[in-house]
């Protein structure tokens, strides 16, 4: 572009928004210019962590969980255009569903910052000030699910047979496969962390259903022209997700999880106080976004067999 079709352009952009051109270029003449730590806002970012003991691997729990919701947020970001693009196109869909999956990938593989990156030790002592928050407060994962699959998908697997399009959306949340970890299971009344994230979130979740019961990424799909459906690179980019973020980095997460927890002498819980196992492992609640892409095997065996791989369609 010459400088005269950039002005020309310059001009035509600010005029359309009933702008003066000239009063912008004049801004532009005094504007300091742009340096990285600004663009990235480096010194708030690099301020937002804040430990509640002396214990140096304290930082490293803090940061890593931090890294989790950007990436999440990246995550989120790539569904949203999924979701509100009208009659997306197979590539389209692809190129944003293989951005999602990579995020998860860096996720699954990133757990041995956690499991070899903090002594069992410090990470004991310094779990005990984070009682009762827990992971499970991440509402962007939450997001994340509900932005996938269709509710029914995430009901807790005993209770699916009582769901149905005309249910409530409150009562479908209250029958979120997660809510598992909402009863302590040693006095069966409403754990404080639930209590706490309904508090904070239930309200913003429900709304969020209701904004992704037609264009979650598996009703997405389905809405597809029936050649769309059959594309092999856009199955396969479906299965790679569903496995990714259902099997392989729920178990990287259980294993890390069970090597601190397990750490403890006598009966170990999790900060929230849930049974964590029955809460986290896929071959309890067989978590499946998309279920009609997985053979009758592939989902009898959900969690137990093919943790590391699953087969890729030719």
């Amino acid at each position: 572009m010459t400088r005269e079709e950039l002005l020309e352009a310059i001009d035509k952009k600010y005029l359309a928004m009933g702008q003066d051109p000239d009063v912008h270029l004049s801004g532009l003449l005094y504007a300091e210019p742009m340096k990285y730590w600004d663009f990235i806002q480096l010194d708030a970012l690099l301020g937002l962590q804040t430990q509640r003991t002396q214990l140096p691997d304290e930082m490293v729990f803090i940061m890593y969980h931090q890294i989790n919701e950007l990436l999440f947020k990246m995550i989120l970001w790539e569904m949203q255009q999924i979701a509100h693009t009208e009659h997306i196109q197979p590539e389209k869909f692809v190129m944003h569903l293989m951005r999602i999956s990579r995020y998860f990938d860096m996720l699954s593989n990133s757990f041995d910052i956690m499991s070899e990156g903090m002594e069992v030790e410090q990470y004991m002592k310094f779990r005990d000030t984070l009682t009762p928050a827990s992971g499970f407060q991440s509402v962007q994962y939450r997001k994340i699910e509900i932005a996938s699959t269709e509710l029914i998908n995430l009901i807790d697997y005993r209770f699916r047979a009582t769901i149905d399009r005309e249910t409530p959306y409150e009562h479908a949340y209250n029958n979120m496969y997660w809510q598992v970890a909402g009863n302590n299971h040693k006095t069966g009344m409403r754990s404080k962390l639930m209590v706490n994230f309904d508090e904070k979130y239930k309200k913003e979740l429900i709304e969020w259903m209701k904004e992704y019961n037609t264009i979650n990424l598996w009703t997405k799909f389905k809405q597809l022209p029936d050649e769309f459906q059959k594309n092999t690179s856009l199955i396969n980019a479906m299965r790679h997700y569903d496995h990714t973020v259902n099997i392989s980095w729920v178990m990287h997460h259980y294993n890390t999880a069970d090597k601190y927890i397990n750490s403890q002498k006598g009966n170990p819980e999790a900060t929230g106080g849930s049974d964590w196992q029955k809460y986290m492992h896929p071959k309890y609640q067989k978590r499946i976004f998309f279920p009609d892409l997985w053979s009758k095997e592939e989902l009898e065996n959900w969690g137990i067999t093919n943790l590391e791989g699953y087969k890729v369609l030719k």
